[in-house]
């Protein structure tokens, strides 16, 4: 029996930048500034170190040692934080903003959760590597022995802790340890063949990852809940629109933060997937958004639980 994997089955879908509809989707992630100007940056460096050599030239010439060390952290990025932060849409959209800054094509290589395999004896080792195989080859591709890349590829880790958590759990399978494993070689198989690539793994439960992958991240990203100038970034965005006053915004705002006995206030996608469209098809087709109804109806919407991860 052939013992061939075949690459179609490891992801579910690739993404090339830029893109127009993925520059959409970053540019309706309001809020995140931050964060995505931190996550681009790193990841510029990562699979294009031609783009910081030049700016090294221009601004700092005698800056080599320091060029040594940022060139030399492993290709991997960790996003972690609550459900609905808006970890996995920003790594499914800011390749296109490293494309455009950095002027290559950029290939997004999302790994299907079926990389776990069925439990069969080194099927979960096997499905890993061969994903990093097939990053590793494409990302061969576009090197350059010399000056800047030809494109890049990121490769996508969803719900990483289902396939890198820590080996020192207890209960941990022989086949999970074994998969761990291939993983974190394939991370090392990237950075120390400067391959123009760079993983980013998401993650609700950053405890639960090993911790030999987490000393390999290049940067560690935390996602919260959005605060009161987040929430009013979001809101204010979509009901100025539709006629909402300064004041029907704060109401709004004050509506979907903490209070009334609960901890915790709305995520973005609560905001944008829930409470957005909630008003809106609350008036369509008859009538239009009244600020009265729309605060209304916020009051009744119950945010979403913070993850909790069990003992």
């Amino acid at each position: 029996m052939s013992t061939t994997t075949p690459f179609e089955g490891l992801f579910e879908r690739k993404m090339t930048f830029p893109d127009i509809l993925p520059q959409e989707r970053l540019g309706r992630l309001v809020g995140l500034d931050g964060h995505k100007a931190r996550l681009s940056g790193v990841l510029s460096v990562l699979v294009n170190p031609a783009g910081l050599d030049a700016w090294a030239r221009r601004h700092h010439p005698s800056a080599g040692a320091v060029l040594k060390l940022i060139r030399n952290r492993p290709p991997l990025v960790i996003l972690s934080g609550d459900v609905g932060s808006g970890k996995t849409e920003l790594a499914e959209t800011i390749g296109d903003q490293v494309a455009r800054q950095e002027g290559i094509d950029i290939t997004l290589l999302p790994l299907s959760l079926a990389a776990r395999g069925q439990g069969r004896v080194g099927e979960m080792t096997q499905l890993i590597s061969a994903a990093f195989d097939y990053t590793a080859a494409e990302a061969s591709r576009l090197a350059r022995s010399s000056g800047k890349a030809a494109g890049a590829v990121i490769l996508l880790v969803d719900e990483a802790d289902a396939l890198a958590q820590s080996r020192e759990a207890a209960q941990m399978h022989h086949e999970d340890r074994a998969g761990v494993n291939a993983f974190i070689r394939g991370v090392d198989r990237l950075g120390n063949g400067g391959l123009p690539a760079a993983v980013i793994m998401c993650t609700n439960r950053l405890t639960a990852l090993d911790p030999a992958v987490k000393r390999r991240a290049a940067e560690i990203l935390t996602f919260g809940r959005p605060d009161r100038e987040q929430r009013r970034a979001v809101i204010a965005r979509a009901f100025s629109e539709l006629g909402f006053s300064s004041a029907n915004i704060d109401q709004l705002v004050a509506v979907t933060g903490e209070g009334s006995g609960r901890p915790y206030g709305f995520t973005f996608s609560d905001l944008t997937q829930r409470l957005i469209p909630t008003v809106v098809l609350d008036a369509y087709p008859h009538q239009g958004v009244s600020p009265a109804r729309a605060i209304e109806l916020a009051r009744t919407i119950v945010p979403t639980p913070p993850f909790q991860e069990k003992a």
